[in-house]
C-alpha cells in the first residue's frame, strides 16, 4: 500500500509526466483500433500459468482468450508479480485490461472502469490445521500472526474488521503472492492468511494441513478492470460475458478448473502427499516411458494408478483385478501383460489399455473431454460408455461433452433408462466420481513430473 500511495502522490505532483494516472486517458492503444488486447495478470492456479507442456492455461487465460477470439483480437499478456503490480499497470495506462482474480470493490471501481464479473468467492481466514487455539470468530483473531499479500482486497477486509476489533493486526507482504503465503502457512512459517475461497479450494489439495478458520465476507465477485476512461472496453466486455457465448465460456472454464474438485478429504490428500515422496519415485520413470510409448501423459497415468491401487504393486480386489493398474486377467492378456504384479508390466499395460480406450473414441471429441471419456471407459467398460452416449443423444445431450455425460452416465443405474440400453444396468455414477478423483490427484501429482 505504501508503494501505491507513493504512486498516487506522484500523480498529484507530476501529472504531465505520468499521463497514465487515474482520470487520464490510457496511453496504450484501444483494441478496437489496434486489434491487440493488452492484458495484465499474475501467475497463479486461478489466473494464468504454464502447464507441463509450457502452454498457457488458467481460468483468466481461458476467459480472456475466448473474449478476444470473439472480437477478432490478438492478446498480449504481461505477467506481473502481484495484485499491487497489476493495479499499478492500470494506473500507469500500460494495459487495456486487468484479469488477475481481482475482487470488485467500490474503492477500485472509483479508480478504474469495472469490467464484468465471472466468479463468486468468499474471503477466508486460513490457518494451519494444528493452530491452537483456532480462531473461529473475529474477536479470536487478536494476537494471531496474519500476513496477506500487499494491495489485495484482503487488506480492506482486515482494516474494516480492525475498526470493530482494534486488537486485530496484520502485515502486508509486497513480495509474496497469496499462493506463496498459503504455502508458508502450511509450513508453519506464517500463522494465518486471508485468501479467496477458489484459491483455497485449489491449494488445499496440495497442502492438506491448511484449514479454513472462518469466512470473513459474504459472497464477492471476481472480474476484470479497465483503466479509468476506458468505459467503451469495459462495457463491451460486459456485453460479451453476459451473452450466451460468454456464459458458455464461463461454463467451460468452471468445468475445466473447478467443477471436478470435490469435498476436501484431509486424510486422503495427506496420504497422497506422503506417497508422492515415498512411492512415486520408484515408478516415475516407468510412467514417463509409458507416455513415450502410448502418448498418454505420464502424470495422468500416475493419477490413474493412484486411483486404482495407491501405487501398491501387489494390490488386488475380491473381483480379481490385480496390480498397480488393477487389470483384469483378460485385459492383461489383451495388452500383453504376463504378470500383473510386475509394476513395469502393469504400468505399460494400463497405459496401452487407456490409449486404446482413447483411440476408439471419435476424433471429433475435443480435449480434455476425450480423455475424460476414455477414463470413464477404462472404469465402466466401453460397452456401457457407448450405451450412455446413445442415451445422451436421445435426451438431447451432447455425447462429446463430459459436462453432459456426467449427468447421463448415472442413468445407467436408473431403472427408467437402463432396460432400454444394449448392455443393461451399470453403476454409472462410479465413473463420474472416478474421473473427478483422478483429475484431483493429477493436479496434486503434476509438480513431481515437472522437476
Amino acid at each position: 500500500m505504501q508503494f501505491l500511495t507513493q504512486i498516487y502522490g506522484l500523480c498529484l505532483i507530476l501529472p504531465m509526466a505520468l499521463a497514465g494516472c487515474t482520470g487520464s486517458e490510457p496511453e496504450v492503444g484501444s483494441p478496437f483500433e489496434t486489434g491487440v488486447l493488452k492484458v495484465a495478470t499474475r501467475n497463479g492456479s486461478t489466473t494464468y500459468y504454464l502447464n507441463r507442456h509450457e502452454n498457457p492455461v488458467g481460468p483468466e487465460y481461458a476467459l480472456v482468450s475466448d473474449y478476444a477470439e470473439a472480437r477478432g483480437w490478438t492478446v498480449e499478456w504481461t505477467m506481473l508479480d502481484s495484485t499491487a503490480a497489476v493495479l499499478e499497470s492500470l494506473e500507469a495506462g500500460t494495459t487495456n485490461l486487468a484479469a488477475a482474480g481481482l475482487t470488485h470493490l467500490e474503492s477500485r471501481s472509483e479508480r478504474f472502469a469495472p469490467g464484468p464479473a465471472h466468479t463468486e468467492i468468499t474471503e477466508q481466514l486460513v490457518c494451519h490445521r494444528d493452530s491452537r487455539p483456532m480462531p473461529r470468530k473475529p474477536e479470536d483473531m487478536a494476537g494471531i500472526d496474519i500476513v496477506v499479500t500487499a494491495g489485495a482486497s484482503y487488506v480492506e477486509t482486515l482494516e474494516s474488521l480492525a475498526q470493530k476489533h482494534p486488537e486485530i493486526a496484520f502485515t502486508e507482504d509486497p513480495d509474496r503472492t497469496t499462493e506463496v503465503i498459503l504455502s508458508a502457512v502450511a509450513d508453519k512459517e506464517v500463522g494465518c492468511t486471508v485468501a479467496d475461497s477458489n484459491i483455497v479450494q485449489v491449494m488445499r489439495r496440495h497442502f492438506p494441513h491448511l484449514e479454513i478458520a472462518m469466512n470473513l465476507t459474504e459472497g464477492r465477485n471476481l472480474g476484470w478492470y479497465a483503466p479509468a476512461g476506458a468505459e467503451e472496453l469495459a462495457n463491451d466486455a460486459h456485453e460479451w460475458m453476459n451473452s450466451r457465448e460468454g456464459d458458455e465460456a464461463i461454463g467451460r472454464m468452471e468445468n475445466r478448473y473447478y467443477a471436478y474438485i470435490g469435498e476436501f478429504d484431509f486424510v486422503d490428500l495427506r496420504a497422497l502427499t506422503r506417497r508422492i515422496d515415498q512411492r512415486l519415485p520408484s515408478y516415475i520413470d516407468a510412467f514417463r516411458q509409458a507416455e513415450q510409448e502410448t502418448g498418454m501423459p505420464a502424470d495422468l497415468l500416475a493419477a490413474l494408478a493412484y486411483q486404482e491401487s495407491h501405487w501398491d504393486p501387489a494390490a488386488r480386489s475380491p473381483t480379481g483385478v490385480r496390480g498397480l493398474m488393477m487389470l483384469t486377467q483378460s485385459t492383461a492378456g489383451e495388452v500383453g501383460v504376463t504378470n500383473r504384479l510386475d509394476p513395469l508390466q502393469a504400468i505399460d499395460g494400463g497405459a496401452r489399455y487407456l490409449a486404446d480406450r482413447h483411440r476408439r473414441l471419435p476424433e471429433t471429441i475435443p480435449e480434455p473431454d476425450r480423455t475424460f471419456l476414455a477414463l470413464a471407459s477404462y472404469n465402466i467398460g466401453r460397452g456401457h460408455l457407448l450405451d450412455a452416449r446413445a442415451l445422451a443423444r436421445k435426451l438431447g445431450k451432447n455425447p462429446d461433452s463430459w459436462a453432459d455425460m456426467r449427468e447421463v452416465l448415472p442413468l445407467k443405474a436408473d431403472k427408467r433408462y437402463y432396460p432400454s440400453t444394449r448392455y443393461g444396468y451399470a453403476r454409472g455414477y462410479e465413473p463420474v466420481h472416478y474421473v473427478q478423483r483422478i483429475r484431483n490427484y493429477r493436479d496434486v501429482i503434476q509438480p513431481a513430473f515437472q522437476e
